[in-house]
């Protein structure tokens, strides 16, 4: 096997690989071998059949079998001596090999670009300090009475308003024939909570229970379910009763209903203790992205398009998934799948250069992440989705984002080191750049 590389772009490697005849007929010859044990041909013995007959009845399992083999064995065996490392998927030109011939084929693949880095320690930073501001702790017990509320029917008559939970029946219509899935009895609608379309709420404020009501219901032309966007239907509404939230008392039950807190007091303290951790973390991360955005200006690179175009799809699947729990798509945005790219492309650049940058200066100072790390990581995804550890490792395995994860964990630490590094100045929260 002879190969020659050629430099398509700083960040890209083609292979050119020649291979004789004879490595054709022991590649050829090792997987007819493999077949030719477990072969059940009538007329021959298990294990005994002639090879040619074997090549002949399973010619194009064998051939390509054959030729993926010889290729996977090359190409680790010449990105070992090239001591190349790809960073995209490897992309294979090669049709199937034939019996005494030469074979040829080739590979290209992404490396990371090489550049001096500049200077990564030392640098200095300013970093807004974490005031707790009363009112927020107030706020979070609030919230904390909200979902800790019983719902109770009122007595008194009198119509619904924003704020209160409308129990009701309803029923969509369109030319006359009801819709089927836009239905519902005894659904509880809270009014004023942005959990449903505004212009169903407007049919329910206002009335009162016992009484029906049928109103027109145009669909926004962006909803998420195609079929209604746009569509405007006949909605027939039942207002059964309205329930409304009864707060707990702020003392140390419910203190004690929270989470186990002695008193009010306590409870207040671990919210600020939680608020005061939460809030480092986000200003620390900030003082973190203006060292890197520092580093990065000093540095220019060709980047892997393979991994740009990667992240843009990661990019456009997260937009997707927050639009759909807003009720929309992406074609809510009116923009074409190329535009939405182009509009993630600086983004997606922004991303990948500083992984780069970052897994350079881990290389640097010869950082390492031992396995031990990577599931850790995994543990934590597993304790904040329920999910069973052990599947979500072999999700990541089998679909080869174990490296790409490990990549991740080491960019975070090469991101700790230059931050440890730095001069960290801490200023009020109003002088903070962008508080």
């Amino acid at each position: 096997m002879e190969y020659k590389v050629e430099e398509l772009s700083p960040v890209k490697r083609k292979v050119a690989v020649e291979v004789s005849v004879e490595e054709v007929h022991a590649a050829l010859a090792a997987t007819v071998a493999l077949y030719r044990k477990g072969a059940e041909i009538k007329g021959f013995r298990k294990g005994k059949v002639p090879s040619s007959v074997v090549e002949a009845k399973y010619r194009k399992q064998i051939y390509g079998e054959a030729t993926t083999d010889l290729i996977n064995y090359h190409i680790n065996d010449i990105l070992g001596e090239l001591k190349l490392s790809p960073l995209s998927r490897i992309d294979v030109d090669a049709k199937e090999m034939e019996r005494d011939e030469n074979f040829s084929y080739s590979f290209s693949f992404e490396i990371a670009p090489s550049f001096d880095l500049p200077e990564y320690k030392g640098l200095a930073v300013e970093e807004e300090d974490v005031v707790v501001d009363p009112q927020q702790v107030e706020d979070v017990i609030e919230r904390i009475r909200q979902n800790m509320a019983k719902t109770v029917i009122i007595k008194e008559e009198r119509p619904a308003v924003t704020g209160d939970i409308a129990v009701i029946d309803f029923q969509a219509f369109q030319d006359g024939a009801a819709m089927e899935g836009i239905a519902a009895n005894k659904f509880e609608l809270p009014l004023g909570e942005g959990n449903s379309l505004p212009e169903f709420e407007d049919i329910v404020i206002g009335m009162t229970p016992g009484e029906s009501k049928e109103s027109e219901l145009t669909f926004p032309a962006d909803f998420i379910n195609d079929k209604l966007a746009g569509q405007t239907v006949s909605m027939q509404v039942t207002l059964h009763a309205i329930k409304v939230r009864d707060l707990p008392e702020i003392n140390d039950d419910f203190a004690e209903l929270a989470g186990g807190y002695t008193s009010v007091q306590d409870l207040k303290d671990a919210i600020e203790k939680s608020y005061v951790s939460t809030r480092k973390q986000l200003v620390k991360g900030d003082a973190q992205k203006k060292l890197l955005d520092g580093i990065k200006a000093e540095v220019s690179f060709e980047l892997p398009q393979s991994i740009v175009e990667e992240q843009i799809d990661k990019q456009i699947v997260e937009l997707q998934g927050k639009l759909e729990r807003q009720g929309k798509s992406l074609d809510s945005l009116g923009r074409t799948p190329a535009e939405l790219r182009e509009e993630n492309r600086a983004q997606a650049e922004d991303v990948v250069k500083s992984s780069l940058v970052l897994l350079a200066i881990a290389n640097a100072e010869n950082l390492t992440v031992d396995p031990q790390e990577v599931d850790m990581v995994l543990q934590k995804m597993a304790a904040s989705t329920g999910q069973d550890f052990h599947s979500i490792k072999d999700y990541y395995e089998q679909h080869n984002l174990m490296i790409p994860l490990k990549d991740r964990v080491l960019a975070d630490k090469a991101m700790e080191l230059i931050y440890e590094n730095a001069t960290v100045t801490t200023v009020p929260p109003a002088a903070a750049p962008n508080a």
